[in-house]
C-alpha cells in the first residue's frame, strides 16, 4: 500500500503539526485498511477508502480531536459503508458484506476483535436497511453460519427451493440503493445476538431474533 504524502505546509498548519498528523495516521493505517476490507471485501476499494480518510484527516481540526484512533475508525467505517451504497462499488465489485468472515469465531486478538465488531455493526446495518425480515434471516444464517437451504426452509416455513430463491433475492436486493430506516434498538439487539452466536456457536438467540415464533 502506498504511503500518504505529507500535506502542504501553510501558516496555520506548521510543519511539526503535519509530521505529527502523519505519524498518527501511519500508526493506524494497517488497522484502518483491515476495517475497510472487512466491510468491502475488496482490497482496491479498501485502499481507496484509507486514502480518502487520510485526506480528511489532513483537513480536520486535529487539535479538537481527543481520540484520533476512534475518529479515524469512525471515518473509515462510514466511508466504507458509503462505498457499498454507491453505484461505483455496485458496478465494480459485489455489494455483499463478507458475512462468513464476520462470523469467524477464531479471532482472539483484542485489536482484531474490535475491528471485527466495527465491521459487524456496519454490515448488519446495511442488511437491515435493504432487506425484508425473511430475507435478512435467510441471508444472515446462510452466509454467516452456513445454514443449509433445508434448514432455512424449516425455519421460514417454506420449501427448500423457495429458501434458495429468498437468499438469491436478498443478494440481488443488496445491489439496490433503496433503503429503509434502521431502528437503533433493533440494530443493537441484532449485533449483540450475531456476536454472541459467532463467539459461542450457540445460535438459538440469533435464530429467535431473526425468526420469532408466530
Amino acid at each position: 500500500m502506498p504511503t500518504p504524502s505529507p500535506e502542504t505546509t501553510t501558516p496555520d498548519r506548521p510543519a511539526e503539526g503535519l509530521d505529527l498528523a502523519l505519524d498518527v495516521f501511519l500508526a493506524q493505517r494497517t488497522r484502518l485498511f483491515r476495517i475497510a476490507y472487512r466491510i468491502l471485501g475488496d482490497a482496491s476499494g479498501a485502499e481507496d477508502v484509507v486514502q480518502e480518510v487520510w485526506l480528511r484527516w489532513q483537513l480536520t481540526h486535529r487539535a479538537e480531536i481527543r481520540n484520533p484512533a476512534a475518529f479515524l475508525t469512525t471515518a473509515t467505517t462510514r466511508l466504507a459503508i458509503n462505498v457499498i451504497r454507491s453505484g461505483r462499488h455496485r458496478h465494480e465489485t459485489p455489494a455483499e458484506p463478507q458475512m462468513a468472515d464476520l462470523g469467524d469465531r477464531a479471532a482472539q486478538d483484542p485489536v482484531l476483535s474490535a475491528e471485527q465488531a466495527t465491521a459487524v455493526e456496519a454490515a448488519l446495518a446495511l442488511l437491515m436497511a435493504r432487506l425484508t425480515p425473511d430475507r435478512l434471516a435467510a441471508y444472515v444464517l446462510r452466509k454467516g453460519f452456513g445454514y443449509a437451504y433445508a434448514e432455512l426452509a424449516e425455519l421460514l416455513r417454506i420449501s427448500a427451493p423457495n429458501a434458495r430463491v429468498v437468499v438469491h433475492r436478498a443478494q440481488t436486493r443488496l445491489e439496490c440503493d433503496r433503503e429503509q430506516p434502521v431502528p437503533v434498538e433493533q440494530h443493537r439487539r441484532l449485533v449483540s445476538a450475531f456476536r454472541a452466536a459467532a463467539g459461542t456457536g450457540e445460535l438459538e438467540g440469533l435464530v429467535q431474533l431473526l425468526v420469532p415464533d408466530p
